[in-house]
């Protein structure tokens, strides 16, 4: 809807345009604050201007004024030269998009995926006393949209890059979907020779708030100091900028909408603490180096992660469970479904499906030996792996059918740990 003949008249008169700062005058009363855009349902004769603490006003305009303080301003995306470093690790800043490569998008705030990796490093130049950093942007895009195609590309940039004599590999991404991403690099790249870091923000680099230096800049620090092979997420520890948590990639959980300290490994330590000196204590083993990086990118896309819940309909799962090639499922506690689900499960199994029981629990391992229930999942085919989280187990039986010979090699190494995906061990764990 555009505006009315009227408003329309007196914003043209003044020059204002979207994203200019104006003073409007109405019913006697000054406003002062960004002109925003026009909805479609926004109401004709109604004027939204952003204020300077970042909220958005509506005003009716009756007998008002508008004067234009300034005009919008054209910012300049150009990106600086870095020359290399004599001295310094050649590290690769592979970005993807996310919170961490938005900004405020056009007048409205809302968050876009608009900035290069080189525009990233430009914001945060003090990385470039630590590392020589190659930006290479593959997509820009928030997580929820990454597919199996995305970390494929992503697998065999790393590959490309760290055969070429990178030092270490950062890759930016999304939060929402970080610990997917992270958990299939895990299994594509099982020889590494140099640490595989994924970072992302829950705060726009633009934002004076944001986290994201603080998050890249420990990514850098651990690339360069640590000489650890493996995939990792490095984020915040805490709310404050005093602690920084290295997760391994298969272990790794997005446990809060919006904290700075929103990851947490799950039925495990993380890898490494760093402080705000971004000083390194390893709290468990990494991985063997390898002389050359290789990635193994198939995967099988037939594959379906489900939650059970109380009610859940056999009718209207059963074709999605039959027809996949595998199925994930997060179980009730130790790993259960009702009866009349399990009856569809046997289907699937009988035709060839590889099943895996997960716990839609936060902590703990699966044990189908202990009901009823679980030993008579185990006894139509239904694969336990632990203490693995939902989400890993679907990565992991995607890569696993696609590199295994048939359906019991693949049972077999779904079994099988590869990459610290699960384990015997229990930590007493903190839930928030």
């Amino acid at each position: 809807m555009r505006y009315s003949d009227e408003l329309s008249k007196l914003l043209e008169d003044a020059g204002a345009k979207e994203g200019a700062l104006i003073l409007l005058t109405t019913e006697g009363k000054e406003y002062k604050g960004t002109l925003m855009p026009n909805k479609d349902s926004s109401d004709p004769d109604v004027v939204v201007i952003k204020l300077r603490n970042g909220y958005n006003i509506g005003l009716r305009v009756v007998n008002g004024s508008v004067k234009v303080l300034e005009q919008p301003v054209v910012k300049n995306t150009r990106t600086t030269e870095h020359k290399p470093k004599e001295g310094l690790p050649n590290l690769v800043l592979i970005g993807t998009g996310g919170t961490i490569g938005s900004k405020a998008g056009g007048i409205s705030g809302a968050l876009t995926p608009g900035l290069s990796t080189a525009n990233l490093i430009d914001m945060m130049p003090e990385i470039l006393d630590v590392a020589n950093i190659k930006a290479r942007d593959l997509t820009a895009t928030f997580s929820e949209n990454m597919d199996v195609k995305n970390w494929q590309e992503m697998a065999v940039a790393v590959e490309e890059e760290l055969n070429n004599g990178a030092d270490g590999i950062i890759i930016s991404h999304g939060t929402d979907t970080m610990g997917y991403t992270a958990a299939a690099l895990s299994f594509m790249l099982r020889e590494l020779k140099a640490p595989v870091v994924i970072v992302g923000s829950q705060r726009s680099p633009d934002r004076p708030s944001s986290d994201a230096p603080g998050n890249i800049m420990a990514s850098v620090r651990f690339c360069v100091s640590s000489n650890a092979p493996g995939v990792y997420v490095i984020m915040h520890d805490t709310m404050n900028d005093d602690s920084y948590a290295v997760h391994r990639g298969t272990r790794v959980r997005k446990m809060h909408t919006s904290r700075r300290d929103a990851f947490r490994s799950v039925n495990a330590i993380p890898v490494a603490q760093m402080d705000p000196a971004f000083n390194i204590t390893f709290r468990d083993e990494v991985p063997i180096r390898s002389e050359r990086t290789k990635a193994y990118t198939k995967m099988e896309t037939n594959v379906t992660l489900l939650q059970f819940y109380p009610g859940m309909d056999p009718e209207v799962f059963r074709k999605v469970i039959t027809d996949s090639k595998g199925v994930v499922i997060a179980g009730s506690g130790l790993g259960h479904v009702s009866d009349s689900m399990a009856s569809v499960i046997k289907e699937a199994t009988d035709k060839g499906t590889i099943v895996v029981m997960t716990s839609q629990c936060i902590n703990g391992p699966t044990g189908l030996n202990i009901y009823e229930t679980g030993r008579y999942l185990q006894s139509i085919g239904v694969i336990s792996v632990m203490d693995m989280l939902p989400e890993t187990a679907y990565v992991k039986l995607m890569w696993t059918l696609a590199n295994t010979k048939n359906k019991e090699e693949a049972k077999d190494v779904m079994k099988k740990c590869l990459s610290y995906e699960m384990g015997e061990r229990r930590t007493v764990d903190v839930i928030w």
